[in-house]
């Protein structure tokens, strides 16, 4: 059975050849501990580590690419970035579509540091949420359930209006947008390597502009500074305890290749074609609920439910009987759920890809349709 994969928003797949190539690339011939010797090995490996920061400080517009700290995924670059700016006592603004990578650091910060968490569902209602106690935004550029899309800019801007740190979890929207860090006014960018920008899992991404203090929250082994008790204040040492990810890595230095070869507005007009036209017919099933975008732009994630089928059941037909691969359930983003209505239900996830076409769009509508008439 041929195989369609619309499970985009968990890791994209397949990745651009390149990548494959990349990562055999690493392993075979800069299999090396980056940083860690003076041999050439060791050097070579360093210096393509480095070369995929400068990739990724241009990608984002961050001026100091030693700045770009690699982590092993986005959930790991939100722990540093909330863990490590957010003071205690203070009061965060932040969404309910946010994923748990957000949700689970925040409300440790409020069991534990006394942090105040102020919940809005857009970017419509930060500004008039802010009290003399507001410190830092918390954003999720793009919904993993809905594809509901924050408009960062004007976030950026109410942010530098009134001198807030603002932290932008890019998970869903590194690789599809435009993401500029400094007209967006970002501080801390965080996102991982395995969805739009194409790289493998385990390694994630975590930029900060310059003049942003976070305490690392992990310490150990840098390559550097060898005699010193504790971790180097040096970036990107201090955010990078133990041995970088090489191959994965190389891999989303390749993935950023690809993108602007190919390029940013072509990859996301394709995306969006198939997700209107998504959205455009099955809005004409009458047994079919959708769940899109509550902001003006919709990202390349919608969720659904059927009339009389339960989502995981739903899902599970559509792999089993038609080779169409999503996820069902609640998707990590539980206050998602509740805004949407669907906290006891969970949804069917559909997120599209570079790599999916029209006709396989197509295909998982007569599926659905196929399914609805049964029922």
């Amino acid at each position: 059975m041929k195989e369609f994969y619309f499970d985009n928003a968990a890791t994209s797949s397949p990745k651009p050849e390149s990548v494959y190539e990349a990562v055999e690339l690493a392993i075979k011939k800069y299999n090396a501990n980056p940083g860690r010797a003076g041999h050439r090995k060791a050097i070579e490996a360093g210096r393509k580590i480095f070369e995929v920061r400068d990739k990724i400080a241009k990608f984002f517009n961050l001026k100091n690419n030693l700045n770009v700290v690699f982590t092993a995924n986005a959930t790991e670059s939100l722990n540093f970035a909330i863990k490590g700016t957010v003071p205690s006592g203070a009061s965060v603004i932040t969404t309910n579509f946010e994923h748990n990578s957000s949700l689970r650091p925040l409300f440790y910060m409020q069991d534990e540091k006394g942090v105040k968490l102020t919940f809005v569902n857009t970017y419509k209602e930060i500004e008039r949420s802010i009290t003399s106690e507001t410190k830092v935004v918390v954003i999720n550029h793009i919904s993993n359930v809905n594809g509901t899309v924050q408009d960062i800019r004007k976030i950026g801007e109410i942010c530098k209006k009134y001198g807030l740190l603002f932290i932008l979890d890019a998970s869903q929207s590194a690789g599809y947008l435009d993401i500029d860090m400094e007209r967006d006014n970002i501080d801390v960018l965080c996102t991982t390597g395995h969805k739009s920008l194409f790289g493998i899992q385990g390694v994630g991404i975590l930029c900060v502009r310059e003049g942003v203090d976070i305490k690392p929250l992990l310490e150990g082994g840098t390559g550097s500074f060898s005699k010193l008790s504790r971790q180097p204040m040096e970036m990107p040492e201090k955010l990078e305890a133990g041995t970088l990810n090489t191959p994965g890595i190389m891999s989303l230095g390749a993935g950023i290749d690809f993108i602007n070869n190919f390029g940013l507005d072509k990859i996301r007009n394709h995306e969006n074609q198939l997700t209107e036209y998504f959205i455009q017919e099955l809005e004409k099933i009458e047994t079919i609920k959708v769940y899109k975008s509550i902001t003006e732009k919709q990202g390349p994630v919608v969720s659904l439910n059927m009339v009389g089928i339960d989502s995981a059941d739903l899902a599970s037909v559509l792999d089993e009987e038609f080779g169409i691969m999503v996820r069902p359930g609640f998707h990590c983003a539980p206050l998602a759920h509740k805004a949407i209505g669907t906290y006891e239900i969970g949804t069917v996830r559909f997120s599209f890809g570079f790599f999916n076409s029209l006709e396989d769009v197509k295909y998982a509508i007569e599926a659905l349709k196929n399914i609805s008439e049964q029922i």
